[in-house]
């Protein structure tokens, strides 16, 4: 992606870092790019190590004379976890002269760059970005950013609670003999009964083969086309947050 060189410094990079009033600091939601969701977590490590990371501020546009002074630009569940723990203030980089462009900058980059948003949550981003036509240098990096998505979190408790099920419940939600016709599954193919042994050594042998497979285009990723490369990175991606709970049960086993 072809960026326009700067010749002077972004408004974004001279703010000043002070502490400043949340009754100053509007529930506007311009830059949002999701809802907070439970921020008890972020306010217990708010709580104990204090805040590390300032929030975004700019002047709040038609602000009122007795109302809130502040635009939130980028975080908003750090405001909303010193809120839930009852502070007066939050520390922020207030950006007295802050452009348009520039506060889309800062409240797209942790999205986009650092922490990326799930897959579904970065394409309603991009229909957003592209109806209002903001941002419009942000559209490839979005794409990017959905082949980096991590995997919902719905489905990785699913894989989960099948993981901690076993073999025995998994095989008692097969369907019985007669269901599929006569012992056969759906198409006619008969049900084959496989012990926890061949399952563990047909997988490992599977995934072998996926290996090798992978070792082949990494040696030739850039000649691959982008849509097979998001895919892929999206079933590695997903491989890497199921390794965490195999290694998990792996280690309550011995």
């Amino acid at each position: 992606m072809e960026l326009e060189p700067r010749t002077t410094a972004p408004a974004h990079a001279t703010g000043a870092v002070e502490f400043v009033a949340l009754a100053d600091v509007s529930d506007d939601a311009t830059f949002r790019l999701r809802d907070e969701g439970d921020v008890g977590a972020l306010a217990a490590s708010l709580g104990r190590l204090g805040q590390l990371v300032p929030v975004e501020l700019r002047p709040l546009p038609g602000a009122a004379p007795e109302g809130p002074r502040w635009q939130i630009v980028a975080g908003f569940r750090r405001v909303a976890a010193a809120r839930l723990l009852g502070r007066e203030r939050v520390l922020a980089r207030v950006h007295q002269v802050l452009g348009d462009e520039d506060a889309w900058s800062l409240a797209l980059a942790p999205a986009l760059v650092g922490e990326p948003l799930l897959a579904t949550e970065l394409l309603a981003l991009g229909e957003r970005l592209e109806a209002e036509k903001v941002a419009p240098w942000a559209a490839e990096a979005v794409g990017e950013a959905v082949a980096r998505a991590p995997v919902d979190p719905k489905l990785r408790d699913r894989f989960r609670q099948f993981l901690e099920r076993g073999a025995d419940a998994a095989a008692r939600e097969e369907p019985a003999a007669g269901e599929g016709g006569e012992g056969e599954r759906e198409g006619g193919e008969a049900a084959v009964e496989v012990t926890p042994e061949e399952l563990a050594e047909d997988l490992a042998r599977r995934m072998f083969e996926v290996n090798q497979d992978l070792a082949l285009a990494w040696s030739s990723w850039a000649e691959l086309p982008a849509e097979g490369r998001r895919m892929i990175l999206a079933q590695a991606r997903y491989v890497a947050e199921i390794l965490e709970h195999l290694e998990r049960l792996e280690r309550e086993e011995r």
